[in-house]
């Protein structure tokens, strides 16, 4: 899809440093993607919420609890 937009040169300048794009298309392609991708990813998050994870110590407890069970 063809698009004209103004985009203010420090702006524009500041995403080519940051993609290291070699063109105009590839450094708006990747701005867009990754937006999407965090987007995507919060939606993820949301869906899903917060859970407890166990910390590495109760991880080693469990399979020290395991190992000894013989599993």
């Amino acid at each position: 899809m063809k698009t004209t937009i103004e985009i203010p040169d420090e702006t524009f300048g500041t995403l080519l440093r940051l993609t290291r794009a070699k063109t105009k298309r590839d450094a708006i392609l990747a701005a867009i993607e990754d937006y999407n991708r965090r987007h995507q990813v919060e939606a993820l998050v949301a869906t899903f919420g917060t859970w407890k994870m166990d910390s590495n110590e109760e991880l080693e407890s469990a399979d020290m609890e395991d190992a000894r069970r013989g599993k």
